[in-house]
């Protein structure tokens, strides 16, 4: 059970790190992480939250800072083919380690943080919710954000059996990565493999959690 002085300091922590928008985010990550949390994995709720408030840890530091922090940890990055934008997802799980040690940001939560932008095949459940509740928290009123958030809730609703919601859940996921690839080749951005190998995987794999 996280206590909440462990998740105040790591929220009070977080402001000092994020801008007031970027924070708003966050906060909007950690209660739709724990909303679905409780659809899925009630026991693992409060810890899906404070996943949801440590997934974007390093979001607001510049390209720079990045590049030094990925020197710092060991990160192989191909300069060629660089995403800044994905940068955070690298740097932010190794950095939430060390900011606040293993204990709070353990094996599950590091690899959520890692995930939650690009997603991959295989995503553990945990690493699932926090992959979508980034893309679906309330705060997101871009279309595509709006439009997947109506269609999980429209249909999460009809879902009796865990086996009916974790079909809404893959089929969500699907749609998602949908949404991200035909985002990505209208702007005629680089595509990155782990991008369209989850959106493979979770297409074709029908029991993936």
């Amino acid at each position: 059970m996280i206590d909440n002085i462990t998740m105040n300091f790591v929220k009070e922590t977080l402001k000092s790190l994020q801008d007031e928008k970027r924070f708003t985010h966050t906060e909007g990550v950690a209660e739709e992480a724990y909303n679905l949390g409780m659809i899925f994995i009630p026991s693992e709720a409060e810890k899906l939250r404070l996943a949801g408030y440590l997934h974007d840890v390093t979001k607001c530091f510049n390209v720079d800072r990045q590049l030094a922090l990925c020197e710092e940890y060991g990160i192989g990055i191909n300069l060629e083919n660089l995403t800044p934008k994905l940068l955070h997802a690298r740097t932010g799980c190794e950095f939430a380690r060390q900011l606040f040690g293993k204990e709070i940001v353990d094996d599950e939560i590091y690899s959520a943080i890692m995930n939650h932008t690009t997603g991959k095949a295989g995503m553990s459940l945990f690493d699932t919710i926090i992959y979508l509740a980034d893309y679906i928290e309330i705060n997101r009123t871009f279309e595509d954000c709006v439009n997947l958030r109506n269609y999980f809730y429209d249909n999460i609703k009809n879902a009796t059996t865990a086996e009916e919601k974790k079909e809404v859940l893959r089929k969500t996921l699907v749609l998602s990565f949908n949404y991200t690839l035909k985002d990505l080749v209208k702007e005629d951005r680089r595509i990155d493999s782990d991008t369209v190998e989850a959106r493979n995987y979770f297409l074709t794999t029908k029991n993936c959690f």
